[in-house]
């Protein structure tokens, strides 16, 4: 493994095109200062909201539009290289405007709600208003929680302080933090950084596997103090808003602005809690077949498929997601050759690059852009698949709704795209019959179920742990935090697995828990997933034009109501189940592939 390019180094073909947003910087800039200019025409129009509510919710709208490209452009430029000082000042001015708008519109809601509702039914009725009736009903849906004006333009003037520990932790864990190099079996040392980690993780060597996890594990734990305390505010922050709003918890908070029952939360940790014991078989056969006396925390991502690899270079991964992805339509199609050809994609890991994988899609006007940190494994194609699968949800909501309706809800932000590597897998599964691969296949899906079912709801499990803590006055320190982390990864891997003690510091690398109760949409979204996937293979367009239905829906209907029109009803707990039925029939399957290839 070679020493990480700088960006400068990697070929443009592989790095996104900003230009599509803005041809120059200098564009940018102009950009800039003409909406920091539209600040003052927002904050003039405060106290005369009900003269003209229409002009003014417009107005809001149009000014969204406007600088969403300047944000696109800081935040890209940012995530690319988190070491470019240009990039980080432009994203810091970027977040200043931000807050500047926030505090000069934050009287729009208070001034609303101030109307009788009668006036807002009716401004909701006015077809002269239809782009606008699903943001007047939740804003009605709101009134409880919304605050009078001064307090709510308080709380926008914080926005920059109350994005400090995401912010903080970002810079930290990309930039500043470094962990020893990687010692290999030849005698030469190469980097390790998250972004780098998979393979390492992966190795069928087991003292590669260990030496890496233990230094991510122990990387991170060398700041335990600081990262404790840094996540500690973004908790007691996330305490504090929902107090303020009159929520009577963060997850309330986090849950009723996407009118999702908190049973659905509570419902996904109660139904994995039942399947504890499908994951503990699953965890006994993975002892097995890797022949260790113990299993530890660093042997559950290795394959298990001995003397097998699909190397899967960019070109060859994006050639199998197109053929695996082909039920959706030759248009869908189209659209992943445009993303691929035309620079939306920024592919390969980088100095200073964010780590992980992402897809942004707010841009109505231009494209998603999708950042990947590829390396040439079977995970990463379905890293792809993945992330044009966001990629195509936002396109057909950009599409097909207006602003106020194209943005669609956290709660099915990962359907689409756990749905495209479903999808995947099933064509992998016809594509490749021979018996070591299929083995390898279902191996791989066990995985998925594992990482994104169990590995997250044990991280929704442990936010709500934390938030519990801070709002019952409990510390949260590395000793506390750590601990509870510890306890649920006995609860959840003991038994079968030893539960290594460094394993307790493993939340300070989850960038996702600085956005508080998001991590369970990956586990519902394959659930509903599994159920969209295999719609579409057995009913075929048919069920494409439903799910289709769904990806342009936006926020034009609630999220509950949006996966319905795909045939998915998520305010059960049932697809939850079914998932776990799939899980189980998935291990059997597995079980008898593997026996095949003793026999054999």
């Amino acid at each position: 493994m070679a020493k990480l390019p700088a960006r400068s180094e990697i070929d443009p073909k592989y790095r996104w095109n900003l230009s599509h947003i803005f041809a120059t910087e200098e564009d940018w800039e102009a950009a800039l200062k003409a909406c920091e200019a539209r600040v003052a025409d927002i904050a003039a129009m405060e106290g005369s909201v009900a003269d003209d509510p229409g002009a003014a919710i417009r107005a809001n709208f149009d000014i969204q539009d406007e600088v969403m490209p300047v944000i696109e452009y800081a935040f890209l430029s940012r995530e690319g290289d988190n070491g470019d000082p240009k990039a980080q000042s432009m994203f810091m001015r970027v977040m200043g405007l931000i807050t500047k708008l926030s505090a000069a519109g934050a009287y729009l809601e208070p001034e609303l709600l101030e109307l009788d509702d009668t006036v807002l039914e009716g401004l909701r009725a006015d077809p002269a208003m239809a782009d606008y009736d699903e943001y007047i009903r939740t804003l009605m849906r709101r009134k409880p929680h919304t605050l009078p004006k001064e307090q709510e333009r308080l709380l926008a003037s914080l926005g920059e302080v109350l994005q400090a520990p995401d912010q903080i932790y970002s810079g930290f864990t990309a930039v500043d933090l470094h962990f020893p190099d990687m010692e290999l079996p030849d005698g030469t040392k190469e980097p390790l950084t998250d972004g780098t980690w998979g393979p390492y993780r992966e190795s069928s060597d087991r003292e590669i596997r260990k030496q890496s996890f233990e230094k991510i594990m122990k990387g991170y734990g060398a700041y335990g103090t600081t990262i404790a305390a840094t996540y500690a505010a973004s908790v007691k922050k996330d305490c504090a808003i929902a107090a303020a709003r009159r929520y009577p918890d963060a997850l309330a908070a986090a849950m009723d602005p996407l009118e999702i029952p908190r049973e659905v939360y509570d419902n996904l940790i109660s139904v994995i809690h039942e399947s504890l014991p499908i994951l503990q078989d699953y965890l006994r056969l993975r002892k097995k077949i890797l022949g260790v006396d113990e299993l530890h925390m660093y042997d559950l991502y290795c394959p298990l498929i001995a003397d097998y690899e699909m190397k899967l270079p960019y070109e060859k991964a994006f050639d199998l997601v197109l053929a695996g992805l082909k039920p959706m339509g030759e248009d869908y199609l189209a659209k992943l050759r445009e993303a691929r050809d035309n620079g939306w994609i920024d592919v390969y890991p980088a100095q200073g690059k964010s780590s992980g994988a992402f897809s942004s899609g707010s841009l109505r006007h231009v494209h998603p852009y999708v950042l990947l940190n590829h390396n040439d494994n079977l995970d990463s194609a379905f890293t792809i698949a993945h992330e044009l699968g966001h990629s195509m949800h936002s396109f057909y909501s950009n599409t097909n709704q207006p602003l106020p309706k194209a943005e669609y809800s956290l709660f099915v932000a990962e359907v689409a795209s756990t749905c495209n590597e479903a999808v995947m897998l099933r064509h992998l599964l016809k594509e490749f019959p021979e018996p070591k691969a299929q083995a390898y296949l279902l191996n791989h899906f066990l995985e998925q179920l594992r990482t994104t079912c169990f590995r997250q709801t044990m991280f929704a499990e442990f936010e709500r742990i934390s938030h519990e803590m801070a709002a019952n006055g409990v510390p949260l320190t590395r000793e506390t935090l750590s601990e509870a982390y510890y306890k649920l990864n006995e609860t959840y891997y003991g038994g079968s697995c030893t539960v290594d003690e460094w394993i307790a510091d493993e939340w300070m690398r989850i960038p996702h828990f600085y956005r508080a109760f998001y991590v369970y949409v990956y586990a519902t979204g394959l659930c509903a997933a599994v159920t969209l996937s295999e719609r579409i293979l057995s009913e075929g367009e048919a069920a494409v034009r439903d799910v289709r239905k769904f990806l342009s829906a936006g926020c034009s209907v609630p999220p509950i109501e949006a996966l319905k029109l795909a045939g998915v009803d998520m305010s059960s707990p049932e697809p939850i189940r079914k998932a776990m039925g799939v899980f189980r029939e998935t291990l059997t399957a597995f079980e008898q592939a593997v026996a095949k290839l003793e026999e054999a």
